[in-house]
């Protein structure tokens, strides 16, 4: 894969439009050009953690997402500690590791023999890790260390961004589906007032006692009961 300078990858990750990529994919092409932005061959993931529990939302390969796993399976790692404190962890030789000795030896085994983590603040509640992981000891000099930091800046701001919309069109549906249900509860409440020439409280007593008899929410009753008016076949 021909290396891409971190100039080139900042303006690929500027071009990508949030109403038209979602963050999963977003997350992927962050593990990409993370692992085209060295001189060196690499591979990159992109790990989430909530709450000190992790989980590799992107990869580039197995052997990058396998040695994260592992982290999560026993609770303590670079890319853990990366994430608890907002740093840059480096292990330089993963053979000479002392502090995480099990994960390190499973890593060297799968051929790994370098890793960088550093920390991304997505928001207070979710924190990112991006993960590089080099076939040979000693690939990050201080120079490759400071391009990734200067990517993972930039990573940070769009998956913020990702993050931020995905949360308000996620809000934004769940009071579209708000409204819809009170529209239809409102027709139904018309409908039985109608009927039965009652109070809008009582009404709407009625839908409720019908939900509770048959174990169906609010509005799914007020559903049926406009579609059967408007002769539409209901569930």
């Amino acid at each position: 894969m021909t290396p891409t300078n971190l100039s080139d990858a900042v303006a690929e990750l500027g071009r990508l439009k949030l109403g038209e990529i979602g963050l999963e994919d977003l997350l992927r092409r962050v593990a990409q050009l993370a692992k085209r932005v060295l001189p060196v061959p690499v591979e990159a993931s992109v790990a989430l953690v909530r709450g000190g529990a992790g989980h590799t939302a992107a990869y580039t390969d197995d052997v990058s997402r396998d040695l994260d796993e592992r982290q999560y399976a026993q609770g303590d790692g670079p890319c853990l500690d990366a994430s608890a404190r907002g740093a840059v962890v480096s292990v330089p030789d993963l053979a000479a590791e002392d502090r995480w000795p099990d994960w390190a030896e499973r890593g060297r085994r799968a051929g790994a023999g370098s890793s960088v983590s550093i920390g991304l603040p997505i928001q207070e509640a979710v924190g990112g890790v991006l993960n590089v992981y080099a076939p040979t000891p000693y690939a990050f000099d201080d120079d490759a260390v400071a391009v990734l930091e200067a990517f993972a800046v930039y990573a940070a701001v769009a998956l913020a961004n990702a993050q931020l919309y995905d949360s308000t069109a996620t809000l934004a549906r769940q009071m579209l589906e708000a409204m819809a249900s009170r529209a239809v509860i409102e027709q139904a409440k018309g409908m039985i007032m109608a009927e039965r020439r009652c109070t809008p409280e009582q009404a709407f007593a009625v839908l409720r006692k019908a939900s509770q008899d048959s174990n169906r929410k609010v509005r799914d009753v007020a559903q049926a009961l406009v579609g059967r008016a408007a002769g539409a076949p209901t569930s």
